[in-house]
């Protein structure tokens, strides 16, 4: 995790100093992947104390104060991820599908409002984090756990569902859709395409290879936490599905860490005004 943290502080740093110190007005789609490093580094600020708390054989060494607000900034990037991808997506779709009819959508000031909003409401739906996130002693193990602390199994699945619905399930249905429909348009002959969608093949093709990444790092944990979900509605028994399930969290989890490592290299590798800048 710290090592994670900082290639991932570092790399991210450098994308936002690329978009914010180019000459050029950053364009729609630059708008949103700016914010969406925005997103990933603030999760890499905060990934060293949940370090610690692992360093420190799980007995949190912090105040309360901190056991409520470091988990945020996970959830928050989560939800403030994907909600980005879906502001690209519908971006990509309407520049390569509709680019004459709908260009008020795709102006730089609406772009902008549409993040100010998108993180509100990010923050919005990680409230119940803060809300049930504790410090609870445990005297068997002689610890103090920073753990979610649900009044009731109800609540619990509400919340878990909640996260699951809006998390996942919403935006990668919409991120799914226009993706078909970018590609379909990609495949079409070169003969049949517009200036203005030849002009937005290059940006296209990182967004999808950004896409991409987030369905490889993102998608196994979203899996895992529906099962989760399941499991204590007592959907799903057994040992064994409890035991494989303790055994993929951790591992997905970094999974998802490693994603905000892993997108400022595609910036890189994949497009060329990018490292032009």
């Amino acid at each position: 995790m710290l090592l994670i943290s900082v290639l991932g502080i570092g790399m991210n740093v450098c994308v936002l100093m690329v978009f914010c110190l180019h000459k050029k007005a950053c364009t729609v789609a630059e708008i949103y992947l700016s914010n969406l490093a925005a997103a990933d580094l603030f999760l890499m600020t905060c990934l060293p104390l949940w370090a610690a708390y692992a360093i420190n054989r799980y007995d949190w060494p912090f105040s309360h104060h901190l056991c409520s607000l470091f988990p945020l900034s996970i959830n928050k990037n989560a939800y403030c991820s994907i909600y980005f991808l879906v502001l690209i997506s519908i971006d990509r779709y309407i520049a390569l599908v509709h680019p004459l009819s709908h260009k008020g959508i795709r102006r730089r000031k609406f772009a902008k409002l549409a993040c100010v909003l998108l993180w509100g409401f990010g923050l919005l739906l990680s409230v119940p984090t803060v809300v049930y996130r504790i410090v609870l002693y445990n005297s068997q193990f002689n610890k103090s756990l920073c753990i979610l602390n649900y009044r009731d199994i109800k609540e619990q699945l509400l919340f878990n569902g909640m996260q699951n619905t809006f998390g996942f399930i919403i935006p990668i249905c919409i991120i799914s859709y226009c993706t078909f429909i970018i590609i379909h348009s990609l495949t079409n002959r070169l003969s049949e395409r517009s200036n203005s969608q030849k002009t937005e093949q290059k940006p296209t093709t990182l967004v999808l290879v950004v896409l991409l990444a987030f369905v490889i790092c993102w998608v196994p944990h979203h899996v895992v936490t529906i099962l989760e979900t399941l499991r204590q509605a007592n959907v799903l028994r057994g040992c064994s599905i409890i035991a494989n399930l303790e055994i993929c969290r951790p591992i997905f989890m970094y999974l998802v860490f490693f994603n905000s490592v892993f997108n400022p290299i595609l910036y890189v590798i994949v497009d060329k005004n990018f490292r032009k800048n």
